[in-house]
């Protein structure tokens, strides 16, 4: 036996559905950059964490730091110290705006295909201190179709599609999803992909997004996508964005920051529609490096 197929199998028994309630982890994603898709995982963990719960980004997009900058902070410790520097879970958590934790992923996500057998005992042990500390775990990717964003989008129960009216972005978030249906270990019922429409000028334009989207993927692929909601135009977002402040802090009373209340609101609101495929972030992670592994 190989070390990834002895990895695979330590992988399987500690997959395990833990008694205790875990945290609904909802990925956030785009087919490509320049959508829209930080604000938007940034500006709903802050509306969550209003609306009572506790809320962790972890940065899945680990060429990048928007999410340090939108939050105000610059975190000490990422992913891969928890991994090989002996750093706990609470190490890496930095808190910042309406008490958000952040985790950065750093070279952490990549490495995960290199774990020993210790290694894997390791991070799960610490993902599942990581399921007690928060209620919803927002996983934003990186932006595009490269393998390890979907890697998470696969290995996820719940993923945000965003997407804008521009032919090009619905171009591109159809192949993330066509990517995503080729992929042996998506299932169907297992997954549930929502579209988030933003930069829309007119409700007409969400509605013809959602249309052209939803026409070749039911045509196409099999999987099942849903409107979640739709976030308008306001240039109140480049604002916010020069002011390196989230949009629902700056100017919380514009149309964009509204629509995002919003749409936490109805996230909240069906969340016990997808209580049933949750399996918190250590089921997530588990799956994630079963996938790098099959690389």
């Amino acid at each position: 036996m190989d070390q990834a197929e002895n990895l695979r199998n330590i992988i399987k028994k500690q997959e395990i559905q833990p008694e205790t309630p875990t945290a609904r982890v909802i990925t956030v994603t785009s087919g490509k950059g320049g959508v829209g898709k930080t604000s938007v995982s940034v500006n709903l963990a802050i509306n969550l964490s209003r609306m009572g719960k506790k809320v962790i980004i972890l940065d899945a997009d680990f060429g990048l730091a928007n999410i340090e900058i939108m939050l105000g902070i610059r975190p000490k410790y990422n992913l891969a110290d928890l991994m090989f520097r002996g750093k706990s879970i609470t190490d890496i958590i930095t808190y910042g705006a309406e008490d958000i934790g952040l985790i950065s992923g750093g070279s952490g996500i990549n490495e995960m295909a290199n774990l020993t057998r210790e290694q894997v005992y390791h991070l799960i042990q610490k993902m599942t201190e990581l399921d007690k500390l928060a209620d919803i775990i927002i996983v934003d990717t990186g932006a595009g179709i490269g393998d390890s964003v979907l890697e998470f989008v696969a290995a996820s129960a719940e993923v945000l599609l965003v997407a804008t009216p521009e032919p090009t972005s619905i171009t591109d978030a159809y192949a993330l999803l066509k990517m995503l249906n080729r992929n042996s270990s998506y299932h169907r019922g297992k997954t549930t992909a929502k579209l988030i429409a933003n930069q829309v000028r007119s409700d007409r334009d969400a509605d013809e997004l959602f249309e052209k989207l939803g026409i070749v993927v039911n045509k196409f692929l099999n999987i099942d996508i849903e409107y979640l909601g739709a976030i308008p135009y306001d240039s109140n977002m480049s604002k916010a964005v020069i002011r390196q402040e989230p949009l629902s802090l700056a100017l919380p009373n514009s149309a964009a920051a509204k629509s995002l209340s919003w749409i936490a609101a109805v996230l909240l609101n069906r969340e016990e529609e997808d209580a049933s495929r949750r399996g918190g972030i250590v089921q997530l992670f588990s799956r994630v490096i079963r996938l790098k592994l099959r690389r």
